[in-house]
């Protein structure tokens, strides 16, 4: 079973963290798990409020988190259409578990 995970970033420059000052360790560490899922077979689509803003208006479920708890509930993580976690960044480790690698599934709201 191809799972598909979506991120909505919040506005940033860009989402791989090596841009900018100073180096994101978090939003490396996110995209290089990102990019392991996805060599895993999990189909992940990647959304960033500054530059796809129609993507953020165009999904109910995003639109009616932001409008709920405003934009400190980015990033917003949804696996198969359903927010699974908000707010951060989840390690490898959980995004595996989410999508049902290497564990049971589980979800992680925070």
């Amino acid at each position: 079973m191809i799972k598909k995970i979506e991120v909505f970033d919040p506005p940033m420059c860009c989402s791989s963290g090596v841009c900018g000052p100073k180096v994101d360790k978090k939003l490396v560490e996110f995209s290089a798990a990102l990019a392991w899922l996805h060599a895993q077979g999990v189909q992940v689509e990647r959304y960033n409020s500054a530059q796809q803003y129609e993507a953020f208006v165009s999904n109910t479920k995003v639109v009616q988190a932001v409008n709920d708890s405003g934009t400190g509930c980015l990033p917003l993580i949804l696996i198969d259409g359903e927010i699974v976690s908000h707010g951060h960044y989840p390690r490898k480790e959980e995004l595996a578990a989410m999508v049902g690698l290497g564990g049971p599934a589980a979800t992680v709201l925070q």
